[in-house]
């Protein structure tokens, strides 16, 4: 799977559950909490809904992600 394969799959997840969120403007660069609004809760579904898609599992007590492009890349590191 390539990272824009990820990318794609990630907006998609953002997009079933922030229907108000305007993905033309999501790029690898934009931070989760900053400037989509995510918060605490929203972060736990979404590691969730991304485990459940990419079929894999964030490593425990790893630092979360505070970008697009940081989710990707764990999610094709653990499926490395």
């Amino acid at each position: 799977m390539t990272k824009e394969e990820v990318f794609a799959g990630l907006k998609e997840l953002i997009a079933g559950m922030r229907p108000q969120t305007d993905l033309s403007a999501v790029t690898y660069d934009t931070e989760l909490v900053r400037e989509l609004g995510i918060d605490s809760l929203f972060m736990i579904l979404l590691s969730l809904s991304v485990e459940e898609k990419f079929k894999m599992r964030f490593p425990d007590g790893a630092a979360a992600p505070v970008t697009v492009g940081e989710v990707c890349d764990a999610v094709l590191k653990a499926q490395a």
